[in-house]
């Protein structure tokens, strides 16, 4: 391991005790095939399956394998909808999932989940609807504070993630947040995690990798 690795492993240690304080399930990876590994042992076989849009669950190779194991999973494939309708009627089903798959915007050393949404459909099944919500993060998104955990969030979250969706809101020219009130702004709802008022239903997996924005 490198220097930053072994730090993260050590900073993960006192994060998943604060975690755990929360009522929330965390481990550590070291690494995204480890962090596969661990995902697939807590998705129950036979389940129904529907995850948020996010970079790392792509980098992990989770949602492929769960796509390509049909067999074994229901899997609510949000990307084939063609209408706003259609979109809102596979949201509305991930909400009775059993496990929800997603990443964190951004953790903090003491164990609350920082996130930015603009649709909201990610941050409303994280915080009610789905049996089980399962996260993997990179150690890169580990942060002092919730404070820190925007300040980060908005500058180097969301305007690589405009980029990527290829949105022509202000950040994604120039690379700052420039608190713009588009209507696709992905910037507008703002949610900090607590806690879990539920044991054993928000499961997360830190991962000793640079992982997502």
């Amino acid at each position: 391991m490198t220097p930053k690795q072994e730090a993260w492993a050590i900073q993960a240690e006192h994060v998943i005790k604060q975690m755990e304080r929360r009522h929330f399930n965390a481990y550590y990876c070291s690494t995204k095939e480890e962090a596969l590994t661990k995902a697939l042992s807590i998705i129950e076989k036979g389940s129904v399956i529907a995850s948020g849009g996010s970079a790392t669950l792509g980098e992990v190779g989770l949602l492929d394998y769960i796509k390509n194991h049909s067999e074994d999973y229901t899997f609510i494939d949000r990307s084939i909808a063609k209408t706003e309708d259609e979109k809102r009627q596979i949201h509305a089903k991930a909400i009775l999932s059993d496990y929800y798959l997603m990443s964190t915007n951004a953790f903090t050393i003491d164990g609350q989940l920082v996130n930015i949404d603009g649709n909201g459909n990610r941050v409303s099944a994280l915080c009610y609807g789905p049996k089980h919500v399962v996260i993997i993060t990179g150690m890169n998104k580990l942060v002092p504070s919730v404070d820190a955990a925007y300040k980060r969030i908005r500058q180097d979250a969301c305007p690589p993630n405009c980029v990527r969706l290829g949105l022509t809101n202000p950040c994604s020219k120039t690379g700052i947040c420039g608190e713009c009130m588009s209507t696709s702004s992905i910037c507008d709802l703002f949610v900090t995690t607590r806690m879990s008022r539920y044991p054993d239903r928000i499961h997360v997996i830190m991962v000793g990798e640079e992982l997502g924005y």
